[in-house]
Formats: structure tokens, C-alpha cells, sequence
């Protein structure tokens, strides 16, 4: 049976229950990994999750800040966590679970934003972002990424000159300086080989956001977006995919929607 997997940086899954709760219903993707749920595990709604057919949970929480979660119809195992640069936030969580095609480990993670000033020396939170990609390639270069693998969730980098409204302008702007799409890039050709999926389905020849900011009176009008979430898969899994799509109307479905929109795989 064809199968589907979202990401979505809801900023608060208590706030915004609502908006995820339709969407599940209007697309019904078998998993959906959630960033920036804002609360500790015993504050995540669970049941209203389970009652809308996820009771498949892999929750890491954090009080206020930070936080991820995986939803899913299927059952999840192995579910686990790490911490990277040794700064203790919720920012991972994976599970293993089947989408009939044997185990496929999911990894949903959180990068730091950044903060503002595009220099390590003397922006701690810069420092962190840098430090945790680092500490990613090490993993992924690592014996346990050969197959099997998907990551996916908001990773606060915009790589490439058509995921921005305007690559000239947002050069030294934290998201798309070269200290950090170097390094994303690096991730994507190093270990197993990655694949990003939204880019095999959508070519980079198209100009793609996937988050707008508060700050725009009109985000739909200015348009001035970014593709800070992603969804990648090793090469044995990526090869099963049949398309790849951003929600960008999900930006527009409340007053008070999240910055970010849902993106969704679909498999064979």
C-alpha cells in the first residue's frame, strides 16, 4: 500500500492542536514528525492524537523551548534520543518502524535557528548550530547509517540559491551563509549518501519555501520565504518514493498559524 510522512515545525503543538489535528485528516499521512512542540512530555496530547488514529507516539519534550515528536498509525520501536554538542535540548528523537518494506529508522530533529550574528566568536547560539552539524556529519559518517534510514524536521538551513527569495541578500543572514550550507551539504554527499527527497521530486530549478516570517505584514504578497525543512532518506529508501509536496497553504489557515509549513514524501 502507498504510504506518506510529514514534517511540520508547528511552534507549539498545544497552541496550534487544531491546525495539525486537519491536517491529519485532510492528507492522513502515516507518520508525521512535529518541531518546536513547546511543552514536556506529560503536556503532550497524546490522547488527541490517538483518538485521530496516531496512539504511535515517540515524544521528546522540553518545558517551554525546543521539543520533538513523531505521530504515527504504525507501530514504533527502538524509540531513542541523543544530544549533540553537548548541550542538553530536545532536539532528536527516532523510532524504527515498518512501512512495508521492512525496518526503516526515522529520525526527526530540531537544528538550532542560530540566533542573529553569523559569527561563532562571538554568538554562543551560532556556535551551538555549527557544533551540532559537526557532531551530525560524525554520526552519519558512522557504521549505522548504511540503509534504512529517513531524517527529516526543520534543520534551520536554506542550502541552495532557489530555497531563498534572494541568495545575494541572505548571504551573511544566519540560515544560508556559506558556514552553513557548507556544512549541509557536506552531510547530504557524506555517509551513506543521502537523498533529499523534496529536491528529487521537485527540481532545485524551482524556487521552494517552506517558511515565511511573522515579521512580513503580508506573507503571501512579499513571498520573501526560505526551505528550512527538509526530508531526507538513504538510497534504498529513496528509490520508493513517488513524490514530494510543501503545503504552502498551511501558512494561511489561521490567524495564527505557525511560520512554518507541513512537508510530506509519499512511497510506493
Amino acid at each position: 500500500m502507498p504510504a506518506s510522512v510529514a514534517t511540520w515545525n508547528i511552534n507549539s503543538v498545544r497552541l496550534r492542536l487544531p491546525l495539525v489535528l486537519d491536517f491529519l485528516r485532510q492528507y492522513q499521512p502515516d507518520v508525521l514528525m512535529l518541531q518546536e512542540i513547546k511543552c514536556t512530555n506529560d503536556q503532550f496530547p497524546a490522547a488527541a492524537f490517538a483518538d485521530a488514529g496516531y496512539q504511535h507516539q515517540a515524544v521528546h519534550g522540553q518545558k517551554g523551548y525546543h521539543g520533538v515528536a513523531t505521530v504515527s498509525r504504525r507501530p514504533l520501536a527502538d524509540i531513542s534520543s541523543r544530544v549533540f554538542f553537548n548541550v542538553p535540548e530536545s532536539r532528536h528523537v527516532s523510532a524504527r518502524l515498518d512501512l512495508g518494506r521492512g525496518p526503516l529508522t526515522l529520525h526527526n530533529f530540531y537544528i538550532p535557528a542560530g540566533g542573529d550574528e553569523p559569527d561563532p566568536e562571538v554568538n554562543p547560539k551560532f556556535r551551538h548550530k555549527l557544533g551540532f552539524l559537526d557532531d551530525l556529519k560524525t554520526w552519519f559518517d558512522g557504521p549505522d547509517f548504511a540503509a534504512g534510514h529517513l531524517i527529516a524536521g526543520d534543520f534551520n538551513i536554506a542550502p541552495h540559491e532557489n530555497d531563498v527569495w534572494s541568495h545575494k541578500q541572505l548571504l551573511d543572514v544566519v540560515s544560508h551563509t556559506p558556514q552553513e550550507t557548507q556544512r549541509l551539504d557536506a552531510l547530504l554527499a557524506g555517509g551513506p549518501g543521502w537523498t533529499d527527497l523534496v529536491r528529487k521530486h521537485i527540481p532545485h530549478d524551482k524556487k521552494l519555501y517552506s517558511w515565511w516570517s511573522y515579521r512580513a505584514a503580508d506573507w503571501e504578497a512579499s513571498d520573501r520565504g526560505r526551505r528550512l525543512d527538509h526530508i531526507w532518506s538513504t538510497a534504498d529508501v529513496a528509490q520508493h518514493t513517488t513524490a514530494a509536496e510543501i503545503i504552502r497553504a498551511a501558512r494561511g489557515w489561521s490567524e495564527k498559524p505557525s511560520d512554518h509549513v507541513p512537508v510530506i514524501v509519499r512511497f510506493a
